[in-house]
């Protein structure tokens, strides 16, 4: 059934004062951009030279509901949290309490990666930019789905997680080493990181109705509810309400205080005329690309993005856009994505936040953005965007069709299926059990209650975990590798699908059997 996507103009700023930015024309094309990317709503924030250009609310908070989104509406802004949590160790740095590349375990001395060099030479700055040699999203699995692991438990595992590449040689974006950066932040202050950036930043900027809590998502008030296309539906999701990994993405915040945020970013720290919450030497710290990354070449469809520079700093990407520095992140939640972008040079930036998992929709509303701050000439971004989507996933759908097709129907597994069930250990996440009910075969993470699905077979000694909660999106292949006696040796896993979510590290897993004890 198609949905009406109502666009709502609701609490705003007067763009009286803009000169690049069109009210009625930003109206319409965020609407196309919802209608198109059936998004229900999405807040935006743009502001130039310490003032609010555009602060506003678009579309319903809820599906189903005329409820509509305002400039306070609050949004998980995900990863965008990471240089929040980047600018509280750069104030601690201030105040002569840390030092940049000052080793980790100089402040805590449990720390222990699964190198002794790396754990000896890890700094406080290598904490932020995704070059420790762990693998893409490796260990989110401690956390994601949410898990009955505290936050220290999943610092302590780490320890177990292999690294991929050298130390410092490579780029793999994680997240759990931003918990250590909260682990560095409560002990050198004596505060949590929630405590910690609540008071020190959130209130000192003045993002009076922004929190720090991935949970809060759940406090019901001006919330949007969290959405997700779900087998070719866009349909309400459950919100991720573990706050486990604030430090890595636990901020909810709205329009109104994300423009107020970017002002002070934009203006070295500048909170009022005469304070200021961080100096413009922590700005050139946050700023400055550590880990170099490649420019490539962008597809067709999105031509302008192509770039000279792109790196990471600490908390944020860095490259060029249209002949700019752009700074920029995004971040992404179960029902909610969104994307900051600034350009230093113009003192301007633009927030999109979104309740609904697309991220063309934000990338569509924030080259259309720049492009008007930056006086560039007209690019059709929704359609070369729309173009492109469809195209991806039609590679992908084509990948996954011919994955089934190669299945050898004729085949078996080489054991009963009884002969599969048992515990079986991984040593950085723990158990995970497989039984055998009736003629069912059941998977289950024991210390992630979501992660529980039925074992189907597919081919040889491969079988699909199917889980039940539908949500996850995250169906994955189990494969046993047999001892020349035909006992189990271990088992290894890698997610069906190339849309699965990069924070299901599956391929990670090791899975040993775990023998009864006599």
């Amino acid at each position: 059934m198609k949905r009406l996507l109502m666009l709502l103009v609701v609490i705003s700023t007067s763009l009286a004062s803009a000169q690049t930015i069109s009210q009625s024309g930003l109206d319409k094309y965020v609407a196309q951009v919802m209608k198109e990317f059936e998004v229900p709503g999405i807040s935006v924030a743009v502001v130039k030279d310490g003032k609010v250009l555009v602060a506003k609310g678009y579309g319903v908070r809820k599906l189903g509901e005329s409820t509509p989104v305002n400039s306070k509406t609050l949004f998980g802004i995900a990863s965008n949290t990471k240089v929040i949590t980047a600018t509280a160790l750069g104030l601690l740095v201030e105040e002569g309490k840390l030092e940049w590349d000052a080793r980790v375990i100089d402040y805590l001395p449990w720390f222990q990666m699964s190198d002794p060099f790396v754990t000896r030479e890890m700094t406080i700055r290598d904490l932020l930019v995704h070059r420790s040699g762990l693998g893409l999203g490796a260990g989110d699995l401690l956390w994601w789905p949410p898990s009955t692991y505290d936050r220290k438990e999943i610092a302590r595992r780490l320890r177990h997680l292999p690294l991929v590449t050298s130390f410092r040689s490579a780029y793999a974006y994680d997240n759990v080493l931003y918990l250590i950066a909260g682990e560095v932040i409560e002990a050198v202050s004596g505060q949590t990181w929630e405590e910690f950036v609540q008071k020190r930043i959130l209130n000192e900027v003045g993002m009076t109705t922004s929190n720090v809590r991935h949970s809060d998502a759940e406090a019901g008030g001006n919330v949007a509810t969290t959405h997700a296309r779900i087998d070719g539906t866009v349909r309400i999701v459950k919100p991720f309400d573990s706050d486990n990994t604030n430090p890595a993405g636990g901020v909810n915040s709205n329009a109104d205080d994300m423009a107020k945020w970017m002002i002070v970013q934009l203006d070295s720290g500048r909170v009022s005329p005469t304070k200021r919450l961080y100096s413009p030497r922590t700005t050139r710290e946050l700023w400055a690309i550590v880990t170099p990354l490649g420019t490539g070449v962008p597809p067709p469809e999105v031509a302008p993005i192509k770039s000279n520079f792109n790196g990471y700093a600490l908390g944020l990407g860095i490259r060029d856009y249209r002949g700019y520095k752009m700074v920029t992140h995004t971040g992404g939640l179960p029902g909610y994505l969104s994307r900051v972008a600034m350009l230093p040079e113009l003192k301007a930036g633009v927030t999109v936040l979104t309740n609904q998992e697309s991220g063309a929709a934000f990338n569509a509303i924030v080259y259309y953005v720049l492009d008007k701050l930056i006086g560039a000439p007209e690019f059709d971004w929704l359609g070369g965007i729309s173009k492109l989507v469809k195209r991806e996933m039609a590679m992908m759908e084509e990948r996954d069709k011919e994955a089934a097709a190669a299945r050898d129907m004729n085949s078996k597994p080489s054991l009963p299926l009884e002969k599969y069930a048992g515990t079986y250990r991984d040593v950085w996440y723990g158990d995970v059990a497989i039984e055998k009910q009736g003629d069912k075969m059941i998977i289950r993470f024991t210390k992630t209650p979501s992660l529980i699905g039925d074992l189907e077979f597919w081919q040889y000694d491969t079988f699909i975990a199917r889980w039940h909660d539908r949500e996850l999106r995250a169906d994955a292949y189990v494969t046993f590798a047999l001892n020349p006696d035909g006992s189990i040796n271990e088992a290894k896993m890698k997610a069906v699908s190339e849309t699965t979510d990069f924070s299901f590290d599956f391929h990670d897993l090791t899975l040993k059997p775990v023998k009864a004890e006599k």
